[in-house]
């Protein structure tokens, strides 16, 4: 089981569940359940968090988190 750390709350988030992919939107796209975790894609490294609002408070100021990592 892998696990990532939240660099914005420190929650562990378990990439395989945060990668499953929960269903499609109506035009195809895989879509993932936020509750469950997501992540993105930041300075060649994927990017876990334990949902939106922390992986909005990220994109804000990425930096200030990246600092801590």
């Amino acid at each position: 089981q892998l696990m990532a750390k939240d660099l914005v709350c420190g929650k562990e988030i378990d990439e395989n569940q945060a990668r499953n992919q929960t269903g499609q939107t109506m035009h195809g796209a895989t879509e993932v359940d936020p509750q469950q975790g997501t992540r993105m894609f930041h300075n060649g490294v994927w990017m876990y968090f334990c949902g939106l609002e922390c992986r909005s408070k990220f994109m804000a100021t990425p930096e200030t988190y990246w600092a801590q990592a």
